[in-house]
């Protein structure tokens, strides 16, 4: 490598084994913890109620859930929203309650005996267990569409291979990120879907990025063999990949620290998303379309030229 070159040559084709073999590995845990542990469903998918309550002063979000510890709601997620600190949100899935109106009242009676500080009911929603069922269904419906569309668009503006490619990184993408909640058993809600679909489509773009210079070498490149236009390809873009997650990230940490306990699942989906997604642009993507036998051929078409013979 040499250190100082405009253009990195870091052998990315030459460890693609290694980086496959250590996200199948991976993968399938991610698959085995999710088969045992399964996700943390939020109140979104499980059903159960949600209060909003507004204090007259700062509100005491620790004394909060140590009140309802206590009283038997071990579960409660307790939430603080805005930034002046008097607003809370109080979720209790479906599984903790059998009647949402009962709970909710005994919720408020527990905070007013409890605590000291003085509140006000906001706002009070219940989801029931059939619309969080509704909900986990087109979730995953919109997530298979956002999927098979990807795949017929990169088929068309490239080549089969790269849209096999791009699907098999995606899949990896969210089969990972999915797994680290299942396996930290993290809160899974709504905004963590949305998280993985941004997730989806951050490291398309990245892929994109990849692939387009593959095919522009392919043309550029007369003489190299795919291995050396692919690794070329991929330092090239190195550069570009890694400002783009960079950057991403110093946000993402930034909503992570001070965006508060509502935010925070969505941000650590989206962080985890953009190191697998960076990663999987670089090696999973591209890999996979080495795998496939991809060449010079695919991607320019050979003319043939209409030889007559001519005669004096």
């Amino acid at each position: 490598m040499q250190l100082f070159s405009k253009t990195p040559t870091f052998d990315f084709v030459g460890k693609r084994k290694f980086a496959m073999m250590f996200s199948t590995i991976l993968f399938i845990a991610s698959i085995v913890t999710l088969s045992i542990n399964w996700l943390n469903l939020g109140l979104d998918f499980r059903g159960g109620i949600e209060i909003e309550l507004g204090y007259a002063h700062t509100a005491k979000v620790e004394e909060i859930r140590k009140a309802l510890r206590n009283n038997g709601y071990k579960n409660a997620i307790v939430t603080e929203i805005g930034s002046s600190g008097q607003n809370v949100t109080i979720r209790i899935s479906e599984k903790d309650n059998s009647s949402k109106v009962e709970v909710s009242n005994a919720v408020i009676s527990i905070l007013k005996t409890s605590t000291s500080d003085e509140f006000e009911i906001r706002r009070r929603e219940f989801v029931g267990a059939k619309v969080g069922e509704e909900l986990r269904e087109d979730g995953g419906i919109a997530m298979l569409i956002a999927l098979a569309s990807i795949m017929f668009y990169v088929m068309l503006r490239f080549e089969w291979r790269f849209s096999i490619g791009a699907i098999t990184a995606l899949i990896h993408d969210v089969g990972i990120t999915l797994g680290i909640f299942s396996f930290f058993k993290l809160n899974f809600d709504l905004t963590v879907l949305a998280a993985l679909l941004a997730v989806i489509g951050y490291s398309l773009n990245d892929t994109i990025v990849v692939y387009d210079r593959i095919r522009e070498n392919f043309r550029k490149i007369r003489k190299g063999s795919t291995l050396q236009i692919t690794n070329t390809s991929l330092n090239q873009t190195l550069s570009r990949t890694m400002m783009t997650s960079v950057t991403t990230l110093f946000v993402l940490f930034a909503m992570y620290f001070l965006g508060g306990e509502l935010i925070r699942p969505f941000a650590i989906a989206l962080i985890i998303g953009v190191v697998v997604g960076t990663y999987s642009s670089i090696y999973v993507a591209s890999s996979m379309v080495l795998a496939l036998k991809i060449d010079r051929s695919h991607l320019i078409p050979v003319t043939k030229e209409d030889k007559t013979d001519s005669y004096p």
